[in-house]
């Protein structure tokens, strides 16, 4: 397995910074990169889109309740349940998947969003320490963790 590189990074944080822009309106701003260590704290609603392929490993899009309300609203969206906040948030991690497969190649296969309510811990599945991106939108942080390697 191969470390991915600093673009393949890139293309994961320019992919939500567009989604939230073109969704929102406002941009995002990123506040910080970092290998993680051990599990890492994510927010409530999750969406999990798992690569393999050329590709190998995961990708989190972690948001707490009120981030992922008030895109449902700028949406005008009425249904703010949780069961629709989930697939809001799957819907953003499978754009992202979506987005990764146009860049990375077309032989990247891409899950099915997995969607789980919980701030439980990311475990890494693939890397030792995954790659962890926060933002901030507005007055609310949201994570990826970039947990993928590139196959040889």
């Amino acid at each position: 397995m191969a470390n991915i590189s600093e673009g393949d990074l890139r293309l994961f944080v320019e992919s939500i910074k567009r989604y939230l822009l073109v969704t929102t309106r406002q941009e995002p701003q990123l506040t910080s990169a970092f290998l993680g260590t051990g599990d890492v704290e994510g927010f409530e609603f999750n969406g999990v889109v798992t690569f393999s392929g050329s590709y190998n490993g995961q990708v989190v899009v972690s948001m707490p309740g009120k981030l992922v309300r008030e895109i449902l609203l700028l949406q005008h969206e009425t249904d703010l349940s949780d069961g629709n906040l989930l697939d809001a948030v799957g819907e953003i991690a499978n754009t992202l998947a979506g987005n990764a497969r146009k860049t990375l190649g077309a032989d990247l296969q891409i899950s099915v969003p997995v969607k789980l309510q919980g701030a439980h811990g990311v475990k890494a599945r693939v890397r030792k320490h995954p790659y962890v991106i926060t933002l901030r939108w507005g007055h609310h942080q949201a994570m990826v963790c970039v947990d993928m390697e590139r196959k040889h």
